[in-house]
């Protein structure tokens, strides 16, 4: 599924308020789900129903999953990487166009009038949980920051796991 999912469905919309504890705002598309297909990043507009500007256009919603995100934060992996822009020509650039990337995605949708995405982006890595929803939404070789914090769970065997990975149907 992901972003082609046209309707997002009540069943969703209730999963996602279970996930968050709250409703959601804003909520356009389910932008990835889990293996066991329930929603763990949403699309969001551009503009919150009362107009507030909100560029975060992914929004990780499963909370196992944002848990291990936040463990990798607390380890000093957003401090890794933004010392690795100032080094990494390669890094930088691919950094640079996943920004690009994300800001004409969502200037597609609504213009917000700035160039702030999310997450630091471009000069620095300020939460992983957006680079992580952006690199589940899109897909591998897209934000290397996401792809990295990914990467780095699987090959620890920490997600998808557990109840994640559980089938809906059981």
């Amino acid at each position: 599924m992901g972003i082609g999912d046209a309707q997002v469905s009540a069943e969703d919309l209730e999963t996602v308020t279970q996930q968050l504890g709250r409703t959601p705002r804003g909520t356009r598309a389910i932008a990835s789900r889990c293996p066991s297909g329930h929603p763990n990043v949403v699309q969001t507009d551009p503009r919150l129903p009362d107009g507030t500007p909100f560029p975060t256009l992914y929004y990780l919603t499963c909370p196992k999953l944002n848990s291990l995100v936040s463990t990798l934060e607390s380890g000093g992996l957003m401090k890794e990487q933004t010392e690795r822009l100032a080094t990494d020509e390669e890094l930088a650039a691919a950094y640079l166009r996943a920004h690009e990337s994300y800001l004409a995605e969502r200037d597609a949708i609504e213009s917000l009038g700035t160039q702030v995405t999310a997450g630091g982006m471009p000069g620095r890595v300020k939460c992983l949980h957006v680079h992580v929803a952006h690199a589940l939404a899109k897909g591998p070789g897209v934000n290397p920051m996401g792809d990295e914090a990914l990467a780095l769970l699987k090959a620890q065997e920490l997600w998808p796991a557990g109840d994640c990975a559980e089938t809906a149907a059981g």
